[in-house]
């Protein structure tokens, strides 16, 4: 599998492109902010053609540039528990997260709902761009936080490590960490859950593609991270 992954331009949000090969179909998760030049370079690279874009849960750091890499023809993929946070993303941010962004980048932010969104659930099984991914959901960081499985692995990873299926996680588990659940929509307790019930069970071969931060394995997190750790205690 065909998988590039690069940083959004603020929070280091990773934004990842997968594909079966170069010059096919390509699935694209979470772009966030200031990505759609380095996309556009990516795409032209591989000769690639967005089939969909699919979202981890709605914070502005992982969807902001979800309306103009999906264009006209492309659907924007998101939980139903989330689907609200697309109708008016600015007015659900932090003004003072908006304030610093426009000044970073010179312009005031803007909004528009991408005009094709489709609402996904727990236990989907979604086939794009020649792949299926699993929809795995597992609120706390957000009500309709998911993950997305992947029976691949990217092009020359088991050469590194022991791995034979891919976890896009976004905000859920980190290399080392999990995601915030003190924000609007976050819950202590359904992330617990979440991790219990959803990431623990995930095979020690599964390759971690987590929103921020390095990839990671579940057998390094089973070991080392300290909420895991936590929970298995």
């Amino acid at each position: 599998m065909l998988t590039i992954a690069f940083p959004a331009q603020a929070f280091d949000t990773n934004c990842y492109v997968l594909a079966p090969s170069a010059g096919e179909e390509c699935v694209i998760v979470d772009p966030g902010i200031g990505v759609v030049e380095t996309l556009r370079e990516v795409l032209a690279e591989h000769r690639l053609r967005p089939a969909a874009v699919l979202l981890t849960h709605g914070h502005v750091d992982h969807v902001y540039s979800v309306t103009p890499v999906c264009g006209t023809d492309t659907a924007a993929y998101i939980h139903a528990d989330d689907r609200y946070r697309l109708t008016d993303l600015l007015g659900r941010s932090n003004p003072g997260l908006l304030a610093m962004l426009e000044q970073q980048f010179g312009s005031r932010a803007t909004w528009t709902e991408p005009s094709t969104v489709v609402e996904i659930r727990d236990r989907a099984r979604l086939t794009l761009a020649g792949m299926e991914f699993d929809v795995h959901h597992a609120p706390g960081h957000t009500e309709g936080s998911v993950m997305f499985g992947i029976d691949r692995v990217p092009n020359g990873i088991r050469d590194q490590v022991d791995v034979d299926r891919t976890m896009i996680t976004g905000d859920v588990l980190f290399a080392g960490s999990i995601g915030r659940t003190d924000l609007p929509g976050g819950d202590d307790a359904a992330m617990r859950r979440s991790l219990r019930d959803v990431v623990l069970p995930l095979p020690d071969t599964t390759l971690v593609l987590p929103g921020h931060y390095q990839a990671t394995t579940m057998a390094h997190e089973r070991a080392t991270n300290p909420y895991l750790k936590d929970l298995s205690a």
